[in-house]
C-alpha cells in the first residue's frame, strides 16, 4: 500500500447480501476502498490477476472453490504477483472459528474472524 492511499479491498462471499453489508461498512472509513466483488475463490483469482488489492475479505465457505483453497491459489498464482504486492487475506466465518484457526494458518490467510464480529475488530484487521 502506498502511503496515505486507501486499503484496496476485494470482498469475496457468495452472498449478495452479505457483500453488500460489507461494502457499506468498510466504505464508512476513510482509508478502505473496496475496488471489487466476487462470488467465490475462482472468481477471486481471477479478479487479482488483473486487479491489485491490499486486503481480500473472504468467506469460508463458498460453493465451487472455498475461502481456504482459494486462499493457497491466490498466494501461490505468479500472476498475482504480478500484478502486485500479495494481498492479505482475512477469512471470515460463521461456524466454529477454532474449526478452521489451523486450516487458515496452513493456508496462509492473515486472519480468521466471525463474520458478525464488530465493525472495529474487522477494521483493525484489515489495517493490520
Amino acid at each position: 500500500m502506498i502511503a496515505d492511499a486507501p486499503f484496496r479491498i476485494l470482498i469475496v462471499d457468495d452472498s449478495a447480501r452479505q457483500r453488500q453489508g460489507y461494502r457499506m461498512l468498510l466504505g464508512s472509513q476513510p482509508d478502505m476502498e473496496v475496488v471489487g466483488e466476487a462470488g467465490d475463490g475462482a472468481q477471486a483469482l481471477g479478479i487479482l490477476r488483473r486487479l491489485p488489492a491490499d486486503v481480500v475479505l473472504m468467506d469460508i465457505q463458498m460453493p465451487r472453490v472455498n475461502g481456504l483453497v482459494a486462499t493457497e491459489r491466490i498466494l501461490g498464482d505468479p500472476r498475482v504477483r504480478e500484478v502486485g504486492e500479495p494481498p492479505r487475506i482475512v477469512l471470515l466465518t460463521a461456524i466454529d472459528l477454532e474449526d478452521h484457526v489451523a486450516a487458515a494458518a496452513m493456508s496462509g490467510a492473515y486472519a480468521v474472524l466471525y463474520k458478525d464480529v464488530a465493525p472495529e475488530v474487522l477494521f483493525t484487521a484489515i489495517r493490520g
